[in-house]
């Protein structure tokens, strides 16, 4: 079985979340080809094969520069047919997973989105799943013979392998069909770290009192190079942009350290972090919610509890 692993970048390089699915694919002990669409650095493609790819094709066509799920899709069904790929692997993320689901249908594969773990091949082929956002798991059975995954962040250890990898023009044959959907604008996230991406997430809630009060959670951010986000009502309030919402109706992260400042822990922000390796809850209410889901609880007034925390970061730096 040969493995395809789609490369998803922005701005020329290369997702971690991606390179995170390369890792994925070489585990399975299989030969791996990974696939860039679109503008991507030359060492941004080397880096596939770091990370255990064999080989990377790269389809640099301008059209595909715009992240458009038809026209990717298009590329990416072909590129498993050319390269006799019976499992294709991606990131779950907002672009990835609608790619997944159109290259499934493609190709007649069976498709599981949100995989956390590796395969069990013991008796044919089944994945773990996360669902119901985070709260439970399934496994799930893959019967047919081509097969497509998308992997929840940090799902998948990132090592290196110490290899090269090939990296070969894709030529592509796209219709004008392929990009009946045209983006017409985009609005990115600001900030150092943006929070998709970012490995520490320090957020607040209005246990903050006001975003005047922001700035000492910036530092810590900022000592941490870590993303800010915040809670619902608080960006409600316009006290922080929307794009730093984090829950089940904001953004969903799954950092390797979540630090919650004066939020009291709602179930709707719970399902936005509960995937993350290790949470830190700071709040001055010790019966706080946020307590039952945290690793690290500090019962304490963030005022008090901020400044302290990040010179003590500091020092240790």
């Amino acid at each position: 079985m040969s493995v395809l692993v789609f490369l998803e970048s922005a701005d020329g390089k290369v997702r971690k979340t991606s390179l995170e699915a390369v890792s994925y694919a070489v585990a399975l002990g299989k030969p791996v080809t990974a696939i860039a669409l679109g503008a991507v650095n030359a060492e941004e493609l080397a880096l596939a094969g770091k990370y255990g790819a064999s080989k990377v094709l790269h389809a640099s066509d301008e059209r595909l520069n715009q992240p458009l799920v038809k026209a990717y899709a298009s590329v990416i069904g072909k590129a498993m047919q050319d390269e006799n790929a019976e499992l294709l692997i991606l990131a779950n993320s907002s672009l990835g997973t609608p790619v997944a689901a159109k290259v499934a249908v493609k190709t007649g594969a069976a498709f599981v989105s949100n995989v956390v773990e590796l395969p069990d091949t013991s008796s044919g082929f089944s994945v773990k799943r996360s669902i119901y956002t985070g709260k439970a798991f399934a496994r799930v059975e893959l019967k047919s013979g081509k097969k497509v995954l998308t992997l929840r962040k940090n799902a998948a250890e990132l090592k290196e392998a110490g290899g090269q990898a090939e990296v070969k023009p894709y030529a592509v044959s796209l219709s004008e069909a392929d990009f009946n959907a045209k983006i017409t604008s985009t609005e990115k996230a600001t900030g150092e770290v943006l929070l998709p991406e970012a490995e520490i997430v320090v957020s607040g809630g209005r246990g903050m009192k006001g975003p005047e009060h922001w700035g000492k959670l910036e530092e810590l951010a900022h000592v941490l190079h870590a993303g800010t986000g915040c809670s619902k009502p608080v960006s409600d309030m316009g006290w922080r942009p929307h794009h730093e919402h984090v829950g089940q109706t904001g953004v969903k992260v799954a950092p390797q350290l979540y630090i919650a400042i004066g939020i009291s822990g709602a179930i709707q922000h719970l399902a936005g972090v509960n995937s993350s390796k290790c949470i830190v809850v700071i709040n001055k209410d010790p019966e706080a919610p946020f307590f039952k889901a945290a690793d690290y609880g500090v019962v304490g007034d963030a005022f008090d509890v901020l400044p302290r925390l990040t010179e003590a970061i500091k020092a240790a730096k």
